[in-house]
């Protein structure tokens, strides 16, 4: 069987001497990994940046066996990565998602809030413009697995921003990342940590 969706690249492992298992989130499939050839190519490592959205050919072959998978770049989020505070934002919003959702099961909310987030800090003019949309993002991650049910909405005011930062690191610690690597919950707390030396 062979789908071909848009998706948005949340990780990549090099697998053997020039390919890549990629994992990507997709808005029927959920997230989906796949082997990409050609992986660490000078044309292919810009296009399998994370947050980069691309043009995913799924082809899967035998139930349980990691399909093959081909990418068109569509749109490149490369440049944010020059700028550290954006670039810590997209490694932590596409890591919890690879990290925290089981693979193949359909997610389209989340799907279309991680394109949101994404375009936000890609947009925005400054942090306090995307900081909460992180905020809220964690928080649907969180109630589609079952938690933070009754947890508020997110507030405009920039110390209540960073007050459900902290209050949603508690529930990921303790409930969607615990048996996780601590690298993960590493790449959050550098980015709280530079939103909170962005607005001191």
């Amino acid at each position: 069987m062979i789908v071909k969706t848009p998706a948005i690249i949340c990780a990549n492992r090099a697998h053997g001497e020039h390919g890549a298992i990629v994992r990507a989130m997709t808005p029927e499939l959920g997230l989906v990994a796949g082997y990409v050839r050609g992986a660490k190519s000078r044309t292919m490592r810009p296009v399998l940046i994370a947050a980069n959205e691309v043009m995913a050919e799924y082809r899967f072959r035998v139930e349980g066996q990691l399909p093959g998978m081909a990418v068109e770049p569509i749109k490149s989020r490369a440049p944010l990565f020059a700028e550290a505070l954006a670039a810590s934002a997209l490694e932590w919003v596409t890591a919890l998602t690879a990290s925290a959702l089981p693979e193949a099961h359909p997610y389209p909310a989340i799907y279309a809030a991680l394109d949101g987030v994404v375009s936000a800090v890609e947009m925005a003019p400054s942090a306090r413009r995307w900081a909460g949309a992180i905020g809220a993002y964690e928080r649907l991650v969180m109630r589609s697995l079952g938690y933070g049910g009754e947890m508020q909405a997110m507030a405009d005011d920039w110390n209540a921003v960073l007050a459900t930062l902290q209050l949603n690191g508690v529930y990921l610690a303790r409930h969607i990342l615990a048996d996780r690597k601590a690298d993960i919950l590493v790449a959050r707390e550098r980015m709280v940590a530079r939103l909170k030396r962005a607005v001191a």
